[in-house]
C-alpha cells in the first residue's frame, strides 16, 4: 500500500497535536521555519543530510 507523503505528514501532524498538545506558537514556528528552509539556499544541504 502506497501512501502519499503529504497524507502521511498530515496524519502524523494531527496525531502529534492531539496527543502531545504543543503550544500553538511552536507549531507555527516549525511550519513557517520548514517552509522557509525548503525554499532557501540551505535546501540542498538539508536534502543531502536527510538522504
Amino acid at each position: 500500500m502506497d501512501v502519499p507523503l503529504w497524507l502521511a505528514l498530515i496524519v502524523v501532524g494531527w496525531l502529534g497535536c492531539k496527543l502531545i498538545r504543543p503550544p500553538w506558537w511552536l507549531v507555527a514556528v516549525l511550519l513557517l521555519g520548514g517552509y522557509l528552509l525548503a525554499d532557501s539556499l540551505f535546501a540542498p544541504i538539508v536534502d543531502t543530510a536527510v538522504k
